[in-house]
């Protein structure tokens, strides 16, 4: 994995030096959240991460991609296309101001970021 041999290479401070961007299925299409720390939960490449830092304490940003339809194999729908048209475009709409998110965490802060981008939860969350 590319990140065991960036540590072998260099040391890292996770809070400053790694913010791990994924996409997530329990978050609706294009709804962006960043976070200091966290499990893996059913995520395979965050628990793939988390096995070589030995540590759930990075950085990350979670972009929703929504959930697959009628219990859908969950690695083939990350890797395929859109379906829905308008998930798609939720989630290229969003990345011009992630972009910036991600410059606010590097300038300042996984918190600064949290709190300049994450989307507010809607009140059934």
């Amino acid at each position: 994995m590319a990140l065991r041999a960036l540590l072998e290479y260099a040391p890292l401070d996770l809070e400053r030096d790694l913010l791990v961007v994924v996409d997530d299925v329990a978050l609706e299409p294009g709804r962006p959240r960043f976070r200091a720390r966290g499990s893996a939960g059913n995520h395979n490449g965050l628990q793939s991460i988390e096995d070589v830092l030995g540590t759930q304490e990075y950085a990350r940003l979670r972009i929703g991609v929504g959930a697959p339809a009628g219990g859908a194999d969950l690695a083939d729908w990350v890797l395929s296309e859109f379906d829905d048209p308008d998930d798609e475009d939720a989630v290229l709409g969003v990345l011009p101001r992630l972009v910036e998110g991600v410059e606010v965490w590097a300038r300042e802060g996984i918190e600064a970021a949290m709190n300049r981008y994450n989307a507010p939860l809607d009140a059934d969350e």
